[in-house]
């Protein structure tokens, strides 16, 4: 897979925090369908892992945890990236014989795999085809289409070796529901610095940095004019987005302060995106922290 789409300077997704409504549950449904291992666990929150050190994904159990509506911005899916087409066929192979169900989507650039949690929080789980391969048009436009998957194709490909998911895994993309699309827009390519790769007429479009395919979605097709997740409902809790240094940092923090958006800034280390700049809400009410942390 092309591995320097998300190493810097390129602006990549490296965390995603979730609420969950049973913590118990969610952490047995990523271990056991989705392959992750438990790095740390309170309680009420886990952190997990794939390669013993690394996180792309920690959990929160909320009280009285309110259900995912219709309607609500906030998580559409997030996006695990297999290293190869033969991890993507050792998955298929292996959530089949967990029973579980899924949907399926050839984007052109990539082959795609789709889930629910417990909680109906979205997941993807994909393989790049090589950037070769991928059709860029004259106006920078990357060409992306959904169509039948050749399941038995990528099955060929599989050697059978499913043993969770394959250290050289990364968070692809994170894939959103926001509640106007031109502000949306304005707050990621104008505020962030992201470029536009994908349009699908006025609903939703594809961002990226450094021409990947998208490193983030956004789209209003169930989420237009809608409200953002309230504090005790599962959903989306905040994404990491990696930096490349300070000062692209500083130039964020005065590009968001020019659109009017808050910056809280955080001191020292988390163990959700190490050692962390700030973070900001955009006008879905999505939270994104910023670190410096990563590749």
């Amino acid at each position: 897979m092309p591995t320097h789409f998300h190493k810097k300077p390129n602006m990549y997704v490296s965390h995603v925090q979730l609420k969950v409504s049973n913590l118990e549950r969610s952490i047995d449904y990523y271990k056991s369908v989705i392959g992750f291992h438990v790095l740390e666990q309170t309680t009420t929150s886990a952190v997990l892992t794939f390669d013993g050190s690394t996180s792309l994904l920690s959990l929160e159990e909320v009280p009285n945890a309110l259900p995912l509506r219709r309607g609500q911005t906030g998580l559409y899916h997030f996006a695990l990236l297999l290293p190869t087409r033969k991890d993507l066929g050792n998955f298929i192979q292996h959530i089949i014989q967990q029973n579980v169900r899924a949907g399926a989507g050839d984007h052109h650039v990539s082959e795609a795999f789709y889930l629910n949690d417990p909680d109906g929080n979205g997941i993807e789980v994909y393989a790049d085809r090589p950037e070769q391969e991928w059709l860029w048009h004259d106006d920078g436009m990357v060409y992306m289409t959904t169509e039948q998957v050749d399941v038995q194709s990528v099955l060929r490909d599989a050697d059978g070796t499913w043993n969770g998911i394959p250290y050289e895994t990364v968070m692809g993309h994170i894939h959103l529901s926001v509640a106007n699309l031109e502000e949306s827009e304005k707050f990621y390519t104008q505020a962030l610095g992201y470029e536009i790769v994908t349009r699908y007429g006025n609903q939703a479009l594809f961002i990226s940095s450094g021409k990947y395919h998208h490193h983030i979605g956004l789209n209003t097709w169930e989420s237009l004019g809608g409200t953002q997740i309230p504090e005790n409902g599962v959903g989306l809790k905040s994404f990491t987005i990696v930096l490349d240094n300070e000062s692209q940092a500083n130039k964020i923090k005065d590009d968001l302060a020019l659109i009017g958006a808050k910056v809280e800034q955080f001191e020292g280390a988390s163990k959700f995106g190490g050692a962390q700049a700030f973070s900001t809400v955009d006008p879905s009410g999505i939270r994104i922290i910023f670190t410096f942390d990563g590749e």
